[in-house]
């Protein structure tokens, strides 16, 4: 009789797990329909509510296909400078909302096209392309030697320039 027992005890043990695991499963896929998981893990924290795309080729594609500019920001998960930049950048909110106008990319390695790194690959750095696929060498920072980079304190520059390459974007098409 007690053999029996531990059987029973056994099968409502697994029972009641796979009515557990049942029910995570469930409550996971509501959430995917609420708001998407993937752009999440994209953002790297710049803002994770934004649409932010995986690789440099699919954002070219779409800056192309959607006719908007894109904004590529280089990137270190373990430099101070870019964590103290993605801070103020995620905390912004008129950034925030401007930047839904872009295509968005967010790399933490360096690309094989050198048009990413017109004066070097040091980080951050933030670039615009247009959608006819030319980086706007022209949107700059304001330190000479580092012509893309921007600390916590450019953050108005930086928004002052995404304008620009919204503005650039409307006199040239």
């Amino acid at each position: 009789a007690m053999e029996k027992n531990y059987v029973s005890m056994f099968l409502l043990l697994i029972v009641i797990s796979c009515a557990l695991a049942k029910d995570a499963g469930k409550k996971d896929s509501k959430d995917t329909t609420a708001k998407p998981k993937l752009p999440q893990t994209l953002s790297r924290g710049w803002g994770d509510q934004l649409i932010w795309t995986q690789t440099y080729e699919e954002a070219l594609f779409r800056a192309k296909h959607s006719q908007k500019p894109l904004m590529i920001i280089h990137h270190l998960e373990d430099c101070p400078h870019s964590q103290a930049l993605k801070k103020v950048f995620a905390e912004h909110k008129d950034i925030q909302k401007l930047a839904e106008k872009f295509i968005l990319l967010n790399l933490v390695y360096e690309t094989t096209d050198k048009n990413l790194a017109p004066d070097g690959q040091y980080v951050p750095r933030i670039l615009f392309i247009d959608p006819s696929l030319t980086v706007r060498a022209d949107i700059t920072g304001r330190y000479s030697n580092r012509l893309y980079a921007y600390e916590p304190s450019d953050i108005s520059l930086l928004y002052s320039n995404m304008q620009k390459a919204l503005k650039l974007l409307k006199t040239e098409l």
